[in-house]
């Protein structure tokens, strides 16, 4: 029997079932790669500005300055008022990150020079291998300050190994050092990013070579003057630490830097989003020399430094909208912190102080960048993962020594033997579940003098060491006689009751002593 169908009403109807197929199979689809999302392992990105100050953003009650992005961030997740980092400067902060072990405990943890070595042992387990270990794609964007190539001057004419590569990373795109050292290029993998083979660097930290210009010798040609030291070689107008020649084609541009390595961090996140990925994320902004791109230029009505704050803001706003078109932002933990406190003057005359207009980058706190006084390493500290923290305030004691342990802990990956020896697991304290936090906190200053905190009690041991930083004029807690100070009464240790209280003074000097001991 002949169908009583027209032919036209029939291709019309399979027309309408193909279509109805069709989004079917892609509902089906969308829904299975959100059950694959959630069914992965969480993704980490771990965000380390510089030199940030706890009283730096609005959401930690900065007034003369808004962060909507990172107020947004920190309304989310946990937002710690007693977060610490492990040190008051970059290269010991990060080290203590990476490795779980205090940067005290190794010899090699100063300031490093941009022509360091690699001061990360390529045998120690490192936070990235652990992610490794765990089957992460593993990616390091922006500021490193650890060092690069073996021991002796780096050659950065070749492919430079040992390199964050070989501890752990998987890709590698970085700052050598800081932004006032040379050299001025970016490292991808290893190798110089556009260098030409005809114009090799060659950099000192000892001497001048070659023929380019200088802060001391040429004054002239500086457009960023120094207020102490930056005096050597001269690029983009500023002068620097350090000496360089070469390497014309690679040099970086200040008022960039921000945006290439934000691009960087997002194509990372965009190649790895069908798998879980572990991102280490180092900004630049607030450290000097202080050159926000002319988008945020002027815009802050606090100078230079109030302007790449706002960049800094920016930045943390993509890496937020990327997550989010991506649809990666339930399944991801989100890490925003600083590497140790701010400081204002910290070698170029940018203004930073009188362009303050009431700001109060140390908050409360006493000291600051340098510094064993709260200031120094007490900084913001920001966890956000929508599929497993509730949004809260944190009050309690929390290291950064402890996040290799507790990260380790959270995607339930055994540490290697010896690995992360002074790391503590306290994952519940990171997702704010749990508010006993930290027994003690240890801090350490420029000159590794220690001090501990254990409840409302800071003690700061003993040192000869100078009490002022001689460039920045700030104050590092070295004194001859021991420090305690009630924070619970004293947040800003103004009053030193150690000889007040001589046996909780002893008590917290032996536990120190004895934590000194321990490895």
């Amino acid at each position: 029997m002949k169908s009583s169908i027209p032919i036209q009403s029939m291709f019309s109807n399979m027309a309408l079932l193909s279509s109805i197929a069709l989004v079917s199979a892609c509902g089906s689809s969308s829904q299975k790669a959100d059950k694959d999302q959630q069914a992965r392992k969480p993704n980490v990105i771990y965000i380390f500005s510089d030199d940030l100050g706890i009283g730096d953003l609005s959401c930690y009650g900065a007034t003369k300055v808004r962060t909507p992005h990172i107020d947004r961030l920190a309304g989310q997740g946990v937002q710690f008022t007693n977060a610490y980092a492990t040190s008051a400067t970059s290269t010991p902060s990060r080290f203590g990150l990476l490795t779980g072990m205090y940067p005290w405990r190794q010899q090699n943890t100063g300031i490093a020079p941009g022509n360091s070595e690699l001061i990360i042992d390529t045998t120690c387990v490192t936070l990235a291998d652990m992610f490794k270990d765990a089957g992460y794609a593993t990616g390091v964007v922006g500021k490193w300050h650890l060092g690069l190539g073996p021991r002796g001057e780096t050659d950065f004419n070749q492919r430079i190994t040992p390199n964050a590569q070989s501890i752990g990373f998987d890709y590698e795109f970085i700052i050598p050092a800081t932004v006032d050292r040379v050299p001025c290029v970016y490292v991808e993998n290893g190798r110089v990013v556009n260098l030409d083979p005809n114009d090799p660097i060659t950099v000192s930290y000892e001497q001048k070579v070659g023929d380019w210009p200088t802060g001391e010798e040429n004054p002239e040609l500086v457009t960023l003057k120094p207020s102490q030291g930056h005096n050597n070689t001269i690029i983009n107008g500023i002068p620097r630490i350090g000496w360089m020649t070469g390497g014309r084609s690679a040099l970086w541009k200040d008022e960039d830097i921000a945006d290439v390595i934000t691009e960087k961090a997002k194509k990372f996140i965009t190649l790895h989003k069908n798998e879980s990925f572990f991102l280490y994320m180092g900004t630049q902004d607030i450290h000097v020399p202080r050159v926000p791109h002319p988008r945020f230029a002027g815009k802050s009505g606090l100078g230079t430094r109030g302007d790449v704050i706002l960049q800094l803001d920016w930045t943390i706003g993509e890496i937020m909208n990327t997550l989010d078109s991506l649809k990666l932002t339930d399944n991801t933990l989100l890490i925003f912190t600083s590497d140790n406190g701010p400081v204002i003057d910290d070698g170029y005359q940018d203004e930073a102080f009188e362009r303050l207009n009431g700001h109060t980058p140390m908050g409360i706190y006493r000291g600051g960048k340098y510094s064993a006084y709260e200031a120094g390493t007490r900084i913001p500290f920001i966890a956000r993962w929508p599929a497993g923290i509730k949004p809260s305030k944190q009050q309690s004691l929390f290291s950064q020594i402890d996040v290799y342990a507790s990260l380790a802990k959270l995607i339930n990956q055994p540490l290697r033997p010896g690995a992360a020896p002074d790391s503590q697991e306290h994952l519940n304290t990171l997702l704010g579940k749990d508010e006993r936090g930290r027994e003690y906190v240890i801090q350490q200053n420029l000159n590794n003098t220690l001090a501990l905190i254990r409840g409302n009690w800071k003690y700061i041991e003993p040192s000869n060491s100078p009490r002022i930083e001689y460039w920045t004029k700030m104050e590092l807690g070295n004194e001859p006689e021991a420090q305690l100070y009630d924070l619970s009464t004293d947040p800003s240790e103004t009053t030193n009751v150690a000889r007040q209280n001589p046996g909780i003074t002893a008590e917290l000097s032996t536990l120190l002593q004895k934590v000194k001991r321990e490895k």
